[in-house]
């Protein structure tokens, strides 16, 4: 379940991170660990992602959370690419890792299944579309609970 802040945080580090050319692609407060961790992932648009990028959006988006006040008690920020184990959510993802091997997820039984490999084909706005040994599937989309790059071994 998403933290209740995080709309919140989100709707303040968008723009930051326009600013340094920099994407949020996700975000999750850990209330559970001492301090609480605030963790903020981010895509470089136009390189690779790297430390640079993750320390100048740090420094950036503390600076704005610290005015806001939004995080009433002491927190760690923490900001950090993604990598490749991650979940798809944007059309531009789909697109950008069509032919990967993913996983799908489905939040019910369909077809006797909860969860698909394959090669990523597309995704419409009824599907997602798989290929499994050259077999070419579908998954509705309103089963689907996510989709996941699957690391190469």
């Amino acid at each position: 379940m998403t933290h209740p802040l995080i709309p919140h945080i989100l709707e303040l580090a968008t723009p930051v991170a326009a600013s340094l050319d920099l994407e949020i692609v996700g975000a999750v407060f850990r209330t559970n660990q001492s301090p609480p961790v605030l963790r903020v992932d981010i895509r470089n648009l136009k390189d690779d992602t790297g430390l640079d990028d993750c320390e100048r959006m740090s420094r950036a988006l503390e600076a704005v959370l610290d005015e806001s006040d939004i995080v009433p008690d002491a927190y760690a920020l923490e900001i950090s690419s993604p990598g490749i184990s991650r979940l798809l959510s944007s059309d531009r993802e789909f697109v950008s890792f069509k032919g990967f091997t993913v996983t799908v997820s489905a939040s019910e039984p369909y077809a006797g299944h909860k969860e698909w490999v394959g090669k990523l084909i597309r995704r419409d706005h009824e599907a997602v579309h798989l290929s499994q040994k050259g077999r070419a599937i579908a998954i509705p989309c309103h089963l689907i609970a996510k989709v996941q790059l699957v690391e190469p071994a």
